[in-house]
């Protein structure tokens, strides 16, 4: 079961929100905020799986609820925009995947599975321009060192920075899923992030993809 808190301080949609998600076989809503400081403590009292969080909140607005909360459960950010500058921000607060407000229902419950699987990056909507515009961005922090990672580790997290699941990266390097979902946990291990999302920012900021890079 997919638990989770839906944070926005629209409450007809969340009540959308709502009556989607409902209707899923396997996921729960287990609690509801109207503003990023509310939607901490709703996430503290239930421990959800994902949170869907609003980016332009009152009291404290998602990026800055999203920082509060990583590490402690995934981030599903809802924005109006693909390229709107709040979602590079969202990526540095350590968000796990985006998706559109006005995208279809089918895409909002799919974006929600595979975040709370840990397999894709982001929603459809979200292209990889996104992370490739962000890479070109000048960096608050230090770059990941991506020295400690094996050969095999490094064609992984390429493909990984070029926005394929697991399934496909097993079909390209001729491995088993399970030989990639561990090769990815030992990439996200050896450098200290904690999503697939991180990783390609790493791979990005480090010099290791190039913008524009494709397979």
């Amino acid at each position: 079961m997919i638990r989770i808190v839906l944070a926005d301080d629209q409450e007809l949609v969340r009540t959308g929100f709502r009556l989607i998600l409902a209707a899923e076989e396997g996921m729960e809503v287990v609690g509801e905020a109207h503003d990023g400081a509310h939607a901490i403590d709703v996430v503290r009292r239930t421990h959800p799986d994902i949170v869907l969080m609003d980016v332009r909140m009152p009291v404290l607005d998602g990026i800055e609820a999203t920082r509060r909360l990583a590490g402690d459960t995934k981030v599903l950010v809802l924005t109006t925009f693909d390229l709107d500058d709040v979602v590079f921000g969202a990526i540095r607060a350590g968000a796990s995947g985006f998706v559109l407000k006005s995208a279809p229902a089918d895409e909002l419950v799919r974006a929600i599975r595979v975040v709370a699987g840990g397999d894709a990056l982001l929603s459809p909507s979200i292209t990889r321009r996104l992370i490739e515009d962000y890479a070109c961005r000048p960096a608050d922090r230090e770059p990941v060192e991506l020295t400690g990672l094996t050969p095999r580790e490094l064609e992984v997290l390429r493909l990984v920075a070029q926005g394929l699941s697991n399934s496909e990266i097993a079909a390209e390097l001729v491995l088993g899923a399970a030989t990639v979902k561990s090769h990815v946990a030992s990439i996200l291990a050896k450098l200290g992030i904690r999503d697939r999302v991180q990783a390609v920012v790493a791979a990005y900021e480090s010099g290791f993809v190039q913008p524009g890079e494709g397979r």
